[in-house]
């Protein structure tokens, strides 16, 4: 069998088993595996589990995910989360449309240490939404607000899909947080700006809150300040070379739990339920990493990528469209399904027509994760849309579009800047 055809069955093979709800991990490690058999030998396929399944699973680089996982589990099961979203508050919620900053700005501070955008919106959706509705916000903002704040889930390191990334496109995952950090507060202050402009525009949309005292500001920074001074921690250690990426995911893991102990909050429920997310979730992306690796190999062997890198670049249009098309591949993905899983699927497939374009990987990663970020609050689905709708059963799901239609203006421009200026992404390496 011709190995391009071969390819492209196995494609859509893995799409098909994907919309029969079957989990993406087991899909691209059957549709790999047999693939590896067809296009080689039984013994070529087997030899691939025997040998690289070990190489996976025994990597010194993979350990660092459940320990940033921890962190982040530790962060949230203590309440710490909570005191994120007061403090914030008491700083900006005396501006009109304060709230709705308020949400955006916790949740770019949750995302440091969660690096999911569906949990980011659920947590940060079950403590703003009460409050947002208890000031009487316009409910398109408010629920927009909460599902565009959630998209920062993936962009703000220590994130576990810059980490798989990083690991997937073979480059320095220190490199790719260092990068992502600019773009991260970029976007932070643009998604806020415009909350700031609309109600400006329309003071009704977010009515002004109480205005806190400086007592009061500076007392709900104590709750805060070791979580952010860890956050420092960790990345600052990372960017200045004092550690390693696992080490750095060490230190912030077992600063966590000291945190969260000397400020009272851990009990030993806690730190069991915190155990078992970490465990849950990161056996759900070494699942996906291994299952990756699989089909990621199958299609090197039917060099369907580089067949396909080779077209694109003989092709008589210039770089950029090809980029443009493929971003918006991305968009439609991340709007359908989890920006993790639809990344590593994608990754083999598009990575090498990339490099063939000339395009600098740190780059491309970090602009992925915003346009899958975009992806999640854009219609028809929006997987941060649902979460949130299902969060305020009450709302119409046309409201939720409504409110985050005004935040995707933003990021189209955001993403515009990154394709332009390049350096916003590559400024600190």
């Amino acid at each position: 069998m011709d190995m391009n055809l071969l390819a492209i069955l196995g494609i859509l093979t893995l799409f098909i088993f994907m919309f029969l709800r079957m989990p993406i991990s087991f899909t691209m490690f059957i549709v790999g595996f047999i693939g590896l058999i067809v296009a080689v030998s039984p013994k070529a396929a087997f030899n691939v589990l025997s040998a690289d399944l070990w190489n996976q699973f025994s990597s010194y680089s993979l350990s660092v995910i459940p320990l940033y996982i921890l962190m982040g589990e530790i962060v949230f099961r203590t309440g710490i989360t909570e005191k994120m979203f007061e403090s914030a508050y008491k700083w900006v919620g005396h501006f009109r449309g304060g709230m709705a900053s308020t949400t955006i700005l916790a949740s770019a501070g949750f995302a440091s240490i969660c690096g999911s955008n569906s949990a980011t919106a659920a947590t940060m959706g079950t403590m703003a939404l009460p409050e947002l509705e208890k000031y009487k916000y316009d409910k398109a903002l408010s629920t927009g607000s909460v599902a565009t704040g959630g998209t920062l889930g993936i962009i703000i390191p220590p994130s576990t899909v810059l980490i798989v990334l990083a690991l997937q496109m073979e480059v320095s995952v220190r490199e790719l947080f260092v990068a992502s950090i600019i773009p991260g507060i970029f976007l932070t202050t643009l998604l806020i700006t415009t909350v700031v402009y609309l109600c400006a525009k329309s003071p009704t949309l977010g009515p002004a809150g109480g205005k806190s005292s400086i007592r009061e500001r500076l007392l709900s920074l104590v709750g805060v300040i070791p979580v952010a001074g860890l956050f420092v921690f960790v990345i600052g250690g990372l960017f200045f070379g004092f550690f390693t990426p696992t080490e750095s995911g060490a230190f912030g893991a077992f600063g966590a739990i000291v945190i969260s102990l000397l400020m009272g909050k851990m009990t030993r429920g806690n730190f069991l339920e915190a155990m078992a997310g970490t465990l849950r979730s990161s056996a759900m992306v070494l699942m996906l990493v291994v299952g990756a690796m699989v089909f990621g190999r199958f299609l090197t062997v039917t060099r369907l990528p580089y067949t396909v890198a080779e077209w694109v670049t003989n092709l008589p249009v210039a770089p950029i469209f090809v980029l443009i098309a493929i971003l918006i591949v991305y968009v439609i993905g991340g709007s359908i399904m989890d920006a993790l899983g639809f990344l590593i699927i994608s990754i083999p497939i598009f990575y090498p027509t990339v490099l063939a374009l000339g395009y600098d990987p740190i780059w491309f990663a970090v602009l992925l994760c915003v346009v899958t970020s975009m992806g999640a609050i854009t219609p028809p689905v929006g997987v941060n849309v649902f979460v949130v709708q299902g969060l305020t059963k009450e709302t119409p799901i046309t409201t939720v579009f409504k409110g985050v239609s005004y935040f995707l203006v933003a990021y189209v421009a955001f993403i515009a800047l990154l394709i332009t200026f390049p350096q916003i992404i590559l400024f600190l390496l």
